[in-house]
């Protein structure tokens, strides 16, 4: 996994995306920190997204960003380990977005379903996509909504049938975010 992280000085949470390397290191788990959140921060902004849906909170660096780019906006965050979930809403509360951030402790099979439709925006960020995430983020967002997909360079039994399927013209607008990247941006097409 490449990771160059953000050295700009206009990111409120760089302490918290270092604080997750940190972490991932003592812990010895996944939790990567998204290389720089502003674009999400952007992305969001853009969308003027009103709901938003994150898969793989690690500690919450992220999910801020995503609420700090659209301030109507509601995140739902997904995480399965517990002791991401309890860092996470903790720096979520410290920042003061705890009332438009919602961690949820559970693995996306589990949660996903309980979800309500209509989501504006989507980010995948846990380990390697599966085509049952993407049925389920394809069915959670609105038809023209946005979907960020990270890590699909990651090796998964299921990864490239999820990046070709996102390359389905029917179904998504699909263009990776720049020569060599992990992760594109993605249209719901309305279609059932």
């Amino acid at each position: 996994m490449k990771v160059q992280h953000n050295k700009a000085t206009n990111d409120p949470w760089r302490a918290i995306q270092a604080g997750t390397d940190q972490h991932r290191a003592e812990h010895g788990c996944w939790a990567y920190p998204h290389a720089d959140g502003r674009l999400l921060g952007v992305l969001a902004a853009a969308s003027n997204a009103k709901r938003i849906l994150e898969l793989g909170t690690a500690l919450g660096y992220t999910a801020l960003w995503l609420a700090h780019g659209a301030p109507a906006a509601h995140v739902d965050t997904l995480e399965r380990d517990p002791q991401h979930v309890a860092l996470a809403r903790a720096a979520i509360e410290r920042a003061g977005y705890d009332a438009r951030i919602r961690v949820h402790h559970g693995d996306f099979a589990t949660l996903l379903p309980t979800l309500q439709t209509g989501y504006d925006l989507a980010f995948f960020d846990g380990y390697a996509p599966t085509l049952s995430d993407l049925a389920a983020l394809r069915r959670l967002l609105r038809p023209g909504g946005l979907l960020v997909s990270a890590n699909q360079e990651l090796a998964g039994p299921e990864t490239a049938d999820y990046r070709a399927r996102l390359q389905e013209a029917n179904q998504w607008l699909t263009a990776p975010l720049g020569e060599g990247s992990d992760t594109s941006l993605s249209i719901r097409l309305d279609v059932p």
